[in-house]
């Protein structure tokens, strides 16, 4: 008798223990598996922070580019509106009448007051960017203007003020024009101030400011 209580005993023990490992089990299954979705769920946030830093860096890049590009432009467009134009066609020299009187110097890269002149055909275009265009011409590189404007001495220089049946219309230093533009050439190297005041004189005639 004592023997079958025993027993009892020992058999209601391991139901006992069968119980609560089961109960532990389950519990650390659940545990484990709550654990795993905290971890996808911090992966994800991760991720999503990630994916909006790098979206607001690419943002950010863009902004910077898109300003730098700007302002490469107008830095280029300034330096262009007031720079000397090297001219190699009479084209070129017609587009800009549109604007104003051209001054054309014609000169040569091997002529020595030729390039003494271009600090000061810089100045000249940075003082009248806008109202009139400097520009400049090397016979060596264009020999068909040298034999167009008869050049035979450089440098030699004219302002065209307009086109007229064909023609090109040149400033004087009286302030008259002419279509003969020997009468109105600057030869050699001048003072700025030659320069300014023929200028000046087409300026007037088309009633804009000096």
């Amino acid at each position: 008798m004592k023997k079958l209580i025993i027993l009892l005993i020992m058999l209601a023990a391991v139901i006992f223990a069968a119980g609560c490992t089961d109960e532990s089990q389950k519990n650390n299954s659940t545990d484990a598996q709550a654990v795993q979705e905290s971890n996808d769920i911090v992966k994800t946030n991760g991720s999503e922070t990630i994916s909006q830093e790098t979206q607001a860096v690419q943002g950010s890049n863009d902004i910077a580019e898109t300003n730098k590009s700007g302002q490469n432009k107008t830095s280029q467009e300034t330096q262009e509106g007031s720079s000397v134009l090297t001219v190699t066609s009479l084209e070129q020299i017609n587009t800009s009448l549109k604007q104003g009187p051209v001054l054309v110097k014609i000169g040569s890269k091997h002529c020595g007051p030729c390039q003494a002149m271009r600090p000061m055909l810089k100045e000249l275009a940075t003082e009248y960017s806008g109202r009139a265009t400097i520009t400049s011409i090397d016979i060596t590189e264009s020999p068909d203007l040298e034999a167009y404007f008869e050049i035979g001495y450089v440098p030699d220089t004219s302002l065209i003020v307009g086109i007229e049946d064909g023609d090109y219309v040149y400033m004087q230093e009286n302030g008259t024009v002419t279509k003969d533009r020997f009468q109105a050439r600057i030869q050699g190297q001048m003072e700025k101030k030659v320069y300014e005041d023929r200028i000046n004189l087409a300026l007037l005639q088309e009633g804009k400011s000096i």
